[in-house]
């Protein structure tokens, strides 16, 4: 990047950084997946290059930079190189002056890019890491227009290039390289969102064992990519759960696209299912992402996946914590209503107390026998002896037919039943998990009381009338309304 023109750049687009008083931001950027690079100056009639940003950023380093220099030099230098290419693409610097690029490859104006150039492999690496995290001037929100020269042929009121080398020798940090060119009230952004919500690399690599939502994103990302690259197998099953197939598909992936072949879904091989995906789907953001979140409710109507937050959620939480009072293999949970890792981890116990295959996926056969073992302690105790939490409507109603296999059956009938102890015109029911006719007389009888349609089937309306004055009896939370 040349200085002339840098420095009244950086000043312009210093002054329209936004504002957020008093500290760190409370926003992010969102890291595009694309970005334009226009081969000329602005008004120049000149090629345009639309490429992935990952590989943009490969590209301005390897043209930038020297692979020969220390990692934390080659850090603090692509740090700056992320900054100013998010700067220019968040501001629409060109884009707002009528022009169809994000970015030229002036080091005049912007930075250096030569298209088809080969990429350093460590620069390569280190791109893949860092190239979601941006420098930011504290309290502000927009990407800082790190502005950079070579320190050497030209200079500029910014970062020289040559002088990281001599600062990395010194064992300075990326970090402390940043404040020492760019002043100490600078911050790094990290892990940025990229290409939307839920499309973010989760911080941690996903492995072999593992079972979230995120994991079978991913699943279903390759196996679309499998339909173009017959090398890459098909995982299957593709259910939330990290195991031998996916490893095998996953390394497969990684061989294909020249990724180190771990079998590991590490930051960079995460980003590329979702660039390959995108590519062999030729769709666009927002339909890609709903053929995906289509293919994720259809798998998970039969279990729930860690990262989970439809209801039923907290009947799950609530049907572990009771077996954890009778097995102090089982882990007790909060109530969240989320499939957080503590969930998860409590399922993993139960399924390793039950003998059950070990996933930490609440998958039917795990859900039926968690209900069976809940019912076996329930049927030992009086409803004096049951304490319900607040548990939402599950989402679907309750009608007779449904059985033990609807954890909702079981709660609602231990409200009913405490409720028919204080309120004698409601009909005692036994609880046994099933919705029979016993049980939906004693709803009938429950709407009748209540100014309901009595329909016998509870509904939402019904339920959350149940869960009203179950607690309202229970714990006296408020005055019966009868």
């Amino acid at each position: 990047m040349f200085s002339s023109n840098s420095v009244n750049y950086s000043q312009i687009n210093e002054d329209l950084q936004i504002t957020i008083p008093g500290g760190p931001p409370t926003a992010f950027v969102i890291i595009p997946e694309y970005i334009t690079v226009h081969l000329g100056r602005p008004d120049e009639i000149a090629e345009n290059v639309t490429l992935p940003f990952i590989d943009y950023i490969k590209n301005v380093a390897s043209s930038e930079l020297y692979p020969t220099w220390s990692e934390n030099a080659l850090r603090a230098n692509i740090h700056a190189i992320v900054s100013v290419a998010l700067n220019r693409y968040i501001l629409q610097w060109y884009r707002a002056r009528g022009y169809e690029f994000d970015i030229t490859n002036l080091t005049q104006l912007d930075q250096a890019f030569v298209k088809d150039r080969g990429i350093y492999g460590n620069i390569d690496r280190i791109v893949n890491e860092i190239f979601d995290d941006y420098v930011i001037r504290d309290g502000q929100v927009i990407p800082l227009f790190t502005t950079f020269c070579d320190g050497k042929i030209t200079m500029c009121d910014g970062l020289y290039q040559w002088g990281t080398v001599d600062l990395a020798e010194q064992g300075f940090s990326p970090m402390e390289i940043l404040k020492y060119y760019y002043g100490e009230n600078i911050s790094l952004v990290e892990n940025a969102p990229v290409g939307g919500v839920g499309l973010t690399y989760p911080g941690e690599p996903l492995m072999p064992g593992d079972s979230s939502i995120i994991i079978l994103r991913q699943q279903l990302g390759l196996n679309r990519i499998a339909m173009n690259f017959p090398a890459i197998p098909e995982i299957i099953p593709a259910d939330g759960y990290y195991g031998e197939s996916t490893e095998n598909t996953v390394k497969e992936f990684q061989k294909v696209f020249n990724l180190l072949v771990t079998g590991i879904i590490d930051k960079a091989t995460f980003y590329k299912i979702r660039q390959i995906y995108v590519a062999v789907s030729k769709l666009s953001e927002l339909a890609v992402t709903g053929s995906i979140y289509e293919q994720i409710i259809e798998i998970s109507r039969r279990a729930y996946l860690q990262g989970d937050i439809r209801p039923g959620i907290d009947m799950l939480q609530y049907a572990l914590n009771v077996l954890s009072s009778y097995y102090n293999t089982i882990p007790s949970v909060a109530y969240t209503g989320i499939f957080d890792e503590q969930t998860r981890a409590a399922v993993i116990e139960f399924q390793k107390t039950m003998r059950l295959p070990i996933t930490g996926i609440a998958d039917h056969d795990t859900l039926n026998l968690l209900i069976r073992t809940a019912l076996g302690i329930f049927k030992t105790l009086p409803p004096q002896e049951v304490y319900l939490p607040y548990l939402r409507f599950p989402g679907k109603d309750f009608r007779k037919g449904d059985g033990i296999e609807r954890a909702g059956v079981l709660v609602m009938q231990e409200m009913l039943s405490y409720i028919s102890l204080v309120i004698p015109t409601i009909p005692p029911i036994t609880i046994d998990g099933v919705f029979g006719e016993e049980t939906e007389r004693a709803v009938i009888a429950f709407q009748q009381m209540f100014g309901l349609e009595p329909t016998g089937i509870v509904d939402e309306a019904t339920w959350n009338e149940l869960l009203r004055v179950y607690r309202q009896q229970r714990y006296g939370e408020l005055q019966p309304t009868l």
